[in-house]
């Protein structure tokens, strides 16, 4: 999902090669320096995660191969080359105990298997990396892959599918339907192109350490899937609010993960559009490809 907008987004600017899992396995060290010393990159790009936070607290050990030790093989095949590491990592990382945005330098404190396991990658790149930008966001959706805005819609068009009945004229009656979504967990969510027009900026700029980058603003998953079916036209669709406590899942979920954005602001004197005019784009991008 990430990768794909990447690559377009730099792609206009920079050779870019691409390589998905099928030809790297970057949790095997000898495949990360083999391919380092094929492409002679001035950057390595590492957008492969793990992310099914769930599946991670029983896939601890795949988990955290993908997460944290894939990055020190790729720190490890990078290392005296003169080669700057862009790594992605997550809101996660935090507790969710704040009433305020996270900012970079704020202790973490992960409540799950993922969280840990991508701050342990963030601390292999921090310890071993010659050179690195280390993004933190949240939130992801974007036209490739599955995302919750992709869920929620997909939900919707169930409903509609399920409750479809046959009046006795023959004419076709719809009966609006109920999703449920937790209303207390607060977050950013973040659209896949504005975090690689967002990266790529930051390339041009040649800056380093860590940065948080999302969209502007933030709001409740319940919030988030509201705001989805009304740009969608399907808000005849009842979204129901309910508290995490109610859906139990094998993973804990920080409440409050909105990063600061101020750091990047201040660094590129540039400020990300809303999430509310991202998901009007992601929307409409959708759309285009049907």
């Amino acid at each position: 999902m990430l990768g794909n907008d990447l690559f377009k987004t730099l792609s206009l600017r920079h050779e870019i090669i691409g390589m998905d899992k099928d030809e790297i396995d970057i949790v095997l060290a000898e495949e990360c320096s083999k391919a380092v010393a094929e492409t002679k990159p001035d950057i390595v790009v590492n957008a492969a995660a793990f992310t099914n936070v769930d599946a991670c607290e029983t896939q601890k050990e795949e988990c955290f191969a993908v997460n944290a030790e894939a990055v020190k093989n790729i720190c490890s095949a990078c290392h005296g080359k003169n080669i700057k590491i862009i790594h992605f990592s997550t809101d996660y990382v935090f507790d969710g105990k704040n009433d305020k945005p996270y900012k970079e330098d704020d202790a973490c404190n992960p409540i799950n298997v993922y969280g840990a396991s991508k701050l342990a990658g963030e601390r292999y790149l921090q310890t071993l990396a010659d050179d690195y930008l280390l993004i933190r966001t949240s939130w992801l959706y974007g036209v490739h892959g599955k995302n919750f805005v992709r869920t929620i819609l997909e939900k919707a068009e169930a409903k509609y599918f399920v409750h479809d009945t046959m009046t006795k004229s023959g004419a076709r009656q719809t009966h609006p339907s109920t999703i449920s979504v937790v209303d207390d967990q607060i977050g950013s969510p973040t659209y896949t192109k504005d975090l690689a027009a967002a990266v790529d900026l930051l390339i041009s700029k040649n800056q380093r350490g860590i940065i948080h980058i999302t969209n502007r603003g933030h709001c409740s998953w319940y919030e988030f899937a509201v705001r989805i079916l009304k740009e969608a036209g399907m808000d005849d669709v009842e979204v129901r609010p309910i508290k995490t406590s109610q859906l139990p899942r094998p993973a804990l979920r920080p409440a409050y993960s909105v990063l600061s954005m101020q750091k990047f602001i201040t660094l590129t004197g540039k400020t990300p559009q809303p999430w509310q005019l991202a998901l009007q784009d992601y929307l409409k991008n959708i759309k285009k490809m049907q």
